[in-house]
C-alpha cells in the first residue's frame, strides 16, 4: 500500500477550519482505498507563530516540509499583522523556497451554484488559469528610501526572466493541449509595458511554433476582463503574469459563483520539491470560528493534490462528491445563499465518498 505523506499548514483566520475539512476528506477517501493511505503532520505556522516567535515560520521550515509527498495550506493574513509580513514571510517563502512557478486555477461552474452572469450556461465557463509564480510583479525587486520624508519614495520592479518566461508559456502550451479545446489565451500589456511584456510576447510566439495544435490568442488583461464577463466561452485556458493572473482568477471565481469554491495548485512541474495546494479565499477573520466557512474551495484543492499525486480515480470521486453536494442547496454555505455550516458540507461529502464505497461492494 502507498503512503503518502501529506503536510498540512491551516495558517490564519478561517484556514485553521478548512484545512481540518480537508484533512477528514482525505482521512474518508483513505479509508475506502486499499492501494493508499496519508500520514499527516501538522504545522501550526501563521500569525499565532509569528506573535509568539517573531517569523511567519521557522527559518528551516522549508527544512521540514521538504520530503513530503504534497502540502495542503489553509490561508495566510492576519488583521493585527501587515499583509507583506504574512505572506512573504509564509506561503511566498514556501512558494519561492521549492520553486513552484506554475500556479494553476481551474475555474467553472459548478452544478447548484447560480452564478452572476445570467446568460452563461455552465458549460460556457470552464477555464483554467495559469499564473506564473514566482517572479514578474511579485518578484519582491525594489526598496523605500528617505521614509517619512517628502521626497521618501518606493519601488517595486516587475523581473521578468527568459527562463521564467519561458517555462510558464511551455507549461501552459502543455496543459491547453492536454484539455479537449487545445485553446489557450496568453495575456499581456505590452501596449503600456513596453520591455518586459514586449518579451513576454515574443516568447508566446517562439513557443507556439512547437504546439501547433494549440490554437492561441493573445489579449490585453484589461480587455480580457471583459472578454471574460461578455464572451466567456471564447477562453479555455488562460496564462498571465504574476500579478495579471491573480486578479483574473478572482474575477474568474466570482463569476463562477464564489471564491469560497475556488482551488489552486502552486506546482513544481519538474517535483524537484512538494507542490502546494489551497483554496483561493482569504483568511476572512470576520467569520473565523463560526462554523461558517464554505469548505469546497479546499476540497477541490484537494482534488488537485490528489492528482498531482497521479491518484485520478480518487480525485474523480472526491470531485463527484463536491458536485453532488453543491447540488443540493441546503448544502450551501452563506457565500452561496444558503445556511449549511462547515460541518455540514463536509460531513456530506464524507458520507458521499463512504456510500459510493458501500455501493461498490454492493
Amino acid at each position: 500500500m502507498k503512503t503518502y505523506q501529506i503536510a498540512t499548514i491551516p495558517g490564519d483566520g478561517i484556514g485553521k477550519e478548512v484545512v481540518p475539512a480537508g484533512r477528514d476528506v482525505l482521512a474518508a477517501l483513505a479509508a475506502t482505498s486499499s492501494t493508499f493511505r496519508f500520514e499527516f503532520e501538522d504545522f501550526g505556522w501563521g500569525g499565532d507563530y509569528y506573535r509568539a516567535h517573531g517569523e511567519m515560520m521557522p527559518a528551516d521550515g522549508l527544512d521540514a516540509l521538504r520530503g513530503k509527498d504534497a502540502i495542503l495550506f489553509g490561508s495566510a493574513g492576519d488583521p493585527h499583522i501587515p499583509d507583506h509580513i504574512t505572506l512573504w514571510g509564509l506561503r511566498l517563502k514556501i512558494c519561492q523556497g521549492f520553486d513552484q512557478y506554475a500556479n494553476v486555477r481551474p475555474t467553472r461552474i459548478l452544478p447548484g451554484i447560480d452564478g452572476p452572469l445570467k446568460r452563461c450556461q455552465p458549460q460556457d465557463l470552464d477555464w483554467v488559469i495559469v499564473r506564473e509564480n514566482s517572479e514578474g510583479e511579485y518578484a519582491g525587486v525594489g526598496g523605500r528610501v528617505h521614509q517619512g520624508h517628502p521626497i521618501e519614495a518606493a519601488t517595486d520592479v516587475s523581473m521578468m526572466t527568459r527562463v521564467g518566461v519561458e517555462r510558464i508559456l511551455r507549461f501552459a502550451f502543455r496543459l491547453a493541449q492536454s484539455r479537449p479545446r487545445k485553446l489557450l489565451t496568453v495575456i499581456t500589456k505590452s501596449n503600456a509595458q513596453r520591455h518586459a511584456m514586449v518579451m513576454w510576447d515574443e516568447i508566446a510566439l517562439e513557443v507556439s511554433r512547437d504546439f501547433p495544435d494549440v490554437t492561441w490568442d493573445k489579449e490585453l488583461v484589461d480587455a480580457a476582463t471583459a472578454r471574460m464577463v461578455n464572451r466567456p466561452a471564447t477562453l479555455d485556458t488562460i496564462v498571465a503574469t504574476n500579478l495579471h493572473a491573480d486578479i483574473l482568477s478572482d474575477l474568474a471565481a466570482a463569476l463562477a459563483g464564489s471564491l469560497g469554491i475556488a482551488p489552486t495548485g502552486n506546482i513544481d512541474p519538474e517535483r524537484r520539491y512538494p507542490s502546494m495546494f489551497e483554496p483561493i479565499h482569504g483568511s476572512a477573520f470576520d467569520i473565523m470560528g463560526k462554523g461558517l466557512a464554505n469548505p469546497v474551495g479546499t476540497f477541490w484543492s484537494v482534488v488537485m493534490l490528489l492528482e498531482h499525486l497521479g491518484e485520478r480515480a480518487a480525485a474523480a470521486r472526491v470531485m463527484a462528491a463536491i458536485e453532488h453536494v453543491t447540488a443540493d442547496p441546503a448544502l450551501h454555505t452563506g457565500d452561496l445563499g444558503g445556511k449549511a455550516t462547515t460541518a455540514d458540507v463536509t460531513r456530506a461529502v464524507c458520507a458521499f465518498l463512504a456510500e459510493g464505497d458501500r455501493r461498490k461492494a454492493a
